[in-house]
């Protein structure tokens, strides 16, 4: 039996992968575009719909970055929303543990799963970002190499308390006491339709593969060749064994943009076209100095890399996760411009782009394919370039080839997220 595909949405957020110039564009907080976009993936037979979350503007060089004015709403309220407008679809908020507290969220996720009759889904995500943390009471206290500690016992806290309820309905008393949280009381929620929301894990790190093995059901994951995704794929599903895991409890779906065209060569034009849009002049250069955490408002964005190395601590930006180490990826970036001879706006377009599917959309549907079958992947997040209308012609063109391999449902076969991911719903502790 050939492997299935299993796809998700994710709505576009304020970064420079979406083109808000294009006039198609519309608002990045009215409802009607969240709707659009979910109702799309809903039609499209997809597993859900994923939320992003900013809990505060990024400023560069002391300023608000432009793209962050259109705001961030909170998620799990918008997801509510959408609960109403749609049926089978899973939905997906990003909440980070750092400035959160387990009772509370896990009030807030059960709530959800009960509104929304068994599809919600939480992307567990961290930080120890102090310039995020000065929005909050506690700041940014967190060292960052205590964040999946806090992350960890962060989940299990809120699984003691999904799981309080009795099978029969009755609430019992819980008391967590650890390093990070000492809470007692009674849960306030029955349990929920899936008993524990779905759980997903966005990052690529060893720490986060870890993580993701050990708790998480989809880890959110970038990878730019079929090479790296197998490489990736073999590696976080060998770590399942040791959590007395089986393969099939973990979903990887790395998030690509796909470009689609009528012939190979007007998809590639497109393509062009898009990234052009996506990363301006004045975003190329924005970008570089993320990196090389210094101003370089004086070099042509036509121009070549800078010669400097990047400072060790860049303060330039704040608000933004952190790229890894900008010395490597500086490197990486000069080895790229000097081999194809590129600009410090070509090199950005070349290097910053997140995975791209670009062709026919028969050409599309068979790269999908060939990745899970190959076990690169188990599925895909989609991330268009367009609010709301960016996921349109994906589900119109290359879904219905999906079906006709049957490599993709034609229908919903069950009614929670955790049936359209094939993952078991959790043990009722009783």
């Amino acid at each position: 039996m050939r492997k299935r595909i299993h796809l998700a949405a994710h709505f576009p957020g304020v970064n420079n992968t979406t083109v808000w110039a294009d006039p198609r564009s519309r608002s990045q907080i009215e409802f009607s575009s969240f709707e659009h976009l979910a109702r799309t993936a809903e039609r499209g037979l997809f597993d859900f719909f994923f939320l992003a979350e900013g809990l505060r503007l990024r400023e560069h060089k002391g300023r608000v970055h432009d793209l962050d004015v259109v705001g961030r709403p909170e998620s799990i309220t918008v997801l509510g929303a959408l609960a109403a407008v749609t049926e089978r679809l899973g939905l997906a908020a990003t909440v980070n543990t750092t400035f959160n507290e387990p009772y509370e969220l896990a009030r807030r996720f059960a709530t959800l799963d009960h509104l929304s009759g068994g599809r919600a889904a939480w992307n567990v995500v961290t930080s120890s970002d102090a310039f995020t943390g000065e929005n909050f009471r506690r700041g940014g206290f967190l060292d960052r190499a205590d964040r999946y500690t806090r992350a960890a016992e962060f989940l299990a806290t809120a699984r003691e308390l999904w799981d309080s309820w009795t099978p029969d309905g009755v609430p019992r008393p819980f008391a967590h006491r650890g390093e990070h949280f000492d809470i007692a009381g009674e849960f306030g929620v029955p349990r929920s339709p899936q008993g524990h929301p779905v759980v997903i894990q966005a990052g690529d790190s060893d720490e986060g593969r870890e993580f993701a093995a050990s708790t998480a059901d989809v880890i959110f994951t970038r990878q730019g060749s079929l090479a790296e995704g197998r490489a990736f794929y073999a590696d976080v599903k060998r770590r399942l064994a040791k959590y007395g895991r089986g393969p099939d409890e973990l979903k990887i779906m790395p998030g690509v943009s796909v470009v689609l065209g009528d012939t190979a060569a007007e998809a590639q034009e497109k393509a062009a076209g898009i990234r052009r849009q996506q990363v301006s002049p004045q975003t190329a250069l924005l970008t570089l100095e993320q990196i090389w955490g210094v101003d370089l408002s004086s070099y042509d964005p036509d121009g070549p890399l800078p010669d400097i190395d990047p400072v060790a601590e860049p303060e330039l930006t704040q608000g933004r996760t952190r790229r890894g180490n900008t010395l490597a990826i500086a490197e990486k970036w000069r080895a790229l411009a000097n081999e194809k001879g590129l600009s410090i706006r070509e090199t950005v377009i070349e290097a910053g782009g997140r995975q791209s599917l670009i062709g026919t959309p028969q050409a599309v549907a068979a790269e999908l394919t060939e990745f899970v079958r190959l076990d690169a992947a188990d599925g895909f997040i989609l991330v268009p370039h367009l609010t709301p209308g960016g996921l349109d012609e994906f589900v119109d063109r290359v879904v219905p080839l999906l079906q006709e391999r049957g490599v993709f449902r034609t229908e919903y076969e069950g009614t929670t997220l955790r049936s359209h991911l094939g993952l078991n719903e959790p043990v009722e502790k009783g």
